[in-house]
């Protein structure tokens, strides 16, 4: 009975003999060791059928043109406006670096269906909707901006390497195009302001003129210099106007409370004041023919602001011209005389890899099947 018990005791229970189950490493390196030559053999097969299904792939060109931006600078103008006084608020802020607005203008619609249109692209990439069409020549056309140098960088791929080459060159007579057309840059922006508020003063200026003309002129309306009266009330109407520009621009970035805004409500209150003893002065002593002094009053503060406007604008065509050219083009796109895809021998050795993977496994299973058969 003692030696049962013993026995007993010895033999290990089946709950210790079914604990160690899992599989080692050298384990698994055997069974699939036992398959090398099927797993050898797949794999090269594999690589092989996946480099004739690439070799079967219609090529893809990729065609490469860099440009660089114009840079924002301290233009001749940008100085010139402080002559403008309270004016230079209308015409806007400086604008930021305008990179990402000429990738945005690049990538618009409006570029995407010159495009489509210019290179028949709806045929060539066989679709019947101009949408698709769109959405396709984005994805073949990868715009992008260099982090370090700021350049802009064009890449087409199509299957016809000059046609590749023409889409990314014409990418750049599009931006041409499009910065001639709208007001991007900061000289831009200022020409056109000032374009507007000249052909308005102009307007403004020839009425005044008619006006003028039709109150008839004589020497004796000049007696006791009514014209240096008249220019110096001109004046101070055009500081008061420049006064509440500055003010109203003020206010679109600051609060009423500010102190700068304080100021400047305090220097246009002077302002009107000088202004209305101005005109309270000169009304009781106004001559016979008062009509052709204020006309002419008039004919000056137009006279001045179109003046004023005048030269701006012209700085700001000056600034513009300089800008135009300013966007060149480092590197010209030509045909490509090599593919860029398919690349063979990558699709080549993922497919060699995955299918390595998969009858690795196979011969796991199959290992697995033979040492614990159902």
């Amino acid at each position: 009975m003692n030696d049962s018990i013993r026995s007993d005791a010895v033999r290990p229970s089946s709950a210790y003999q079914d604990e160690d189950d899992g599989l080692s490493l050298m384990e698994l390196g055997a069974l699939i060791g036992a398959q090398w030559k099927t797993i050898l053999a797949g794999t090269l097969l594999a690589g092989a059928a996946g480099f004739g299904a690439a070799s079967l792939m219609k090529p893809v060109f990729t065609a490469r043109t860099v440009i660089m931006p114009p840079q924002q600078q301290q233009s001749s103008a940008a100085s010139a406006l402080s002559s403008l006084g309270a004016l230079a608020g209308l015409a806007g802020g400086s604008v930021k670096s305008p990179v990402d607005q000429y990738v945005a203008l690049m990538q618009s619609v409006t570029v995407s269906d010159r495009m489509i249109d210019r290179f028949k692209l709806m045929e060539v990439y066989e679709e019947e909707f101009r949408s698709i069409a769109r959405q396709t020549l984005l994805q073949k056309a990868i715009i992008t901006v260099g982090k370090k140098d700021g350049l802009i960088s064009i890449e087409v791929d199509d299957h016809d390497a000059k046609r590749a080459a023409d889409i990314a060159n014409a990418y750049v007579d599009e931006l041409r195009l499009m910065t001639n057309t709208l007001a991007v840059s900061e000289a831009q922006q200022r020409r056109r302001f000032f374009e507007q508020q000249l052909e308005a003063t102009k307007a403004r200026l020839t009425a005044a003129q008619t006006a003028l003309q039709e109150s008839g002129f004589n020497a004796s309306t000049l007696r006791a210099e009514p014209k240096s009266a008249a220019e110096g009330y001109a004046k101070l109407r055009a500081e008061v106007t420049a006064a509440e520009v500055k003010l109203q621009t003020m206010r679109r970035n600051l609060a009423d409370s500010a102190p700068e805004v304080q100021q400047q409500q305090a220097q246009l209150d002077a302002l009107r004041g000088e202004l209305a003893k101005l005109e309270q002065r000169e009304a009781p002593t106004a001559p016979r023919d008062a009509g052709y002094i204020g006309r002419y009053r008039d004919y000056k503060y137009q006279e001045t602001l179109f003046d004023l406007y005048a030269k701006q604008f012209e700085l700001a065509r000056m600034d513009e011209s300089r800008e135009g050219g300013l966007i060149q083009v480092v590197d010209v796109a030509t045909a490509p005389d090599r593919k860029s895809k398919p690349k063979r021998g990558m699709i080549a050795a993922g497919v060699a890899v995955l299918a390595g993977l998969l009858l690795a496994v196979r011969a796991i299973v199959i290992g697995l099947r033979v040492r614990h058969p159902a």
